[in-house]
C-alpha cells in the first residue's frame, strides 16, 4: 500500500475484516468474497488524495462494497423469458377506463380555459403544480388547488358527457362516447 496516504491504509486496515465477512455472508464462496474486496480496494486507490478528504471513509467503502455486490448479482442472474400469461394480455381489450381517453379531447373543449391549461399542463404534459403557479401568477397551494377543482369538473364532464357508469367498486365500467359535434 503506498505510503503516501496513510489515511487510506489507516481505514482499509480498520474496514477490511468487517467487510470481507458481510461480502462472505452474501455471496457463495470466499473466492468471490475476496475478489470483491480486491475491486473496492482498488476503487480506493483509484480515488487518490480525494479519498482522504471523506468525512466517513468506512462508509464510503461499504458504499462501493453494496454497489460492487449488486452489480456482480445482477450480471449473474440469466435473463428470463416472459410467461406466455403476460404475452397474452397485451392482446386484450383496454379497460374501460382506458378507453375514456376517446372522450377526453371532447370533454377538455367545454372546459375553462384555465380548467383546462392545469389539466393539460399537469397531468397530460406531466409538468410540475409549480410550472402551473408559475404561469398563472399564483402560489403552489393556489395552483394544487385550481388543479383538484379542475379535476372534478373534468370527471363531472366525462360523467355527464360521456354517460360514465360504475362498478360497485367505484371503477369505470362503461361509457356511451358522445358524437363529435356537427353529426
Amino acid at each position: 500500500m503506498p505510503d503516501d496516504r496513510p489515511c487510506l491504509t489507516r481505514a482499509w486496515r480498520e474496514t477490511r475484516g468487517e467487510m470481507r465477512g458481510w461480502l462472505r455472508h452474501r455471496l457463495d464462496s470466499e473466492a468471490e468474497a475476496d475478489d470483491l474486496l480486491q475491486e473496492v480496494f482498488l476503487r480506493a486507490l483509484r480515488q487518490g488524495n480525494a479519498f482522504c478528504t471523506l468525512d466517513n471513509p468506512r462508509a464510503w467503502l461499504f458504499q462501493v462494497a453494496r454497489n460492487a455486490l449488486t452489480d456482480r448479482l445482477r450480471a449473474s442472474h440469466p435473463q428470463s423469458q416472459l410467461s406466455d400469461d403476460l404475452a397474452a394480455a397485451e392482446n386484450e381489450p383496454p379497460a374501460p377506463v382506458d378507453q375514456l381517453t376517446q372522450c377526453l379531447p371532447r370533454v377538455l373543449g367545454e372546459l375553462s380555459a384555465a380548467d383546462r391549461l392545469a389539466i393539460e399542463l399537469c397531468d397530460i404534459a406531466g409538468q410540475p403544480q409549480q410550472v402551473l403557479a408559475e404561469q398563472l401568477g399564483i402560489s403552489l397551494s393556489g395552483a394544487k388547488s385550481r388543479l383538484q377543482r379542475a379535476r372534478l369538473r373534468l370527471k363531472a364532464r366525462l360523467v355527464e358527457g360521456c354517460q360514465v357508469c360504475f362498478d360497485t367498486d367505484g371503477q369505470v365500467a362503461g361509457f356511451i362516447p358522445r358524437p363529435p359535434p356537427g353529426c
